[in-house]
């Protein structure tokens, strides 16, 4: 499931500053960034924080935004940039342990204790995965994105991004078959998933 781009007038106006239309692209979009974000850092609070900054500087770089490119492409550049900006802050600072309690579900409340079980030990997997494995891999598995708008956001070339996803999903699975979880992993994609 892809996003949807915004209606180009709505985009339009929101170039030329109204609030009105702005507030529309941040509703539609809001969620999705929060959520990339979210998964990046482990850190609720600070996704927080990061994703206000993220559609302030969307709202400041809007009028000069180019409608040759998709207007998802270049959010989720100016999201990923500002997110690896923090993960190099954090770095230099000491770090807290995350609780993956603190992590929002994926399913359903009632889901099965098996199920949220595994889903728990898929999302410590993703967590241990470096950065730039991450970050592809959420753009695909959780954004929704195309491969190639990923390859467009991340500004690496097709090839890199589907041998990021690969690994990512294999580094997953290995830590979950270390952990004795069983889940399959997917098979490489059909060219009209690209």
């Amino acid at each position: 499931m892809s996003l949807p781009q915004p209606d180009p007038g709505v985009l339009r106006k929101a170039q030329r500053g109204d609030e009105r239309a702005f507030s529309i692209i941040v509703r539609t979009y809001e969620q999705p960034v929060f959520n990339y974000i979210l998964r990046l850092t482990g850190d609720r609070a600070l996704s927080e924080d990061l994703t206000q900054e993220v559609f302030l500087r969307v709202f400041q770089g809007l009028p000069g935004f180019s409608l040759r490119s998709r207007f998802t492409t270049w959010l989720f550049q100016v999201t990923k940039n500002r997110v690896l900006d923090e993960l190099r802050a954090l770095e230099r600072r000491p770090r807290s342990v995350v609780n993956i309690e603190d992590m929002p579900p994926l399913e359903v409340v009632d889901a099965p204790a098996e199920r949220a079980e595994t889903i728990d030990a898929v999302w410590r997997a993703v967590e241990l995965l470096n950065p730039d494995l991450k970050m592809a891999l959420l753009l695909r598995d959780i954004v929704g994105l195309s491969y190639t708008e990923i390859a467009e956001t991340l500004e690496i070339t097709l090839a890199t991004v589907k041998w990021r996803i690969y690994k990512a999903r294999e580094e997953v699975q290995a830590a979950l078959q270390r952990d004795g979880v069983v889940v399959p992993i997917r098979s490489a994609p059909s060219a009209k998933q690209l």
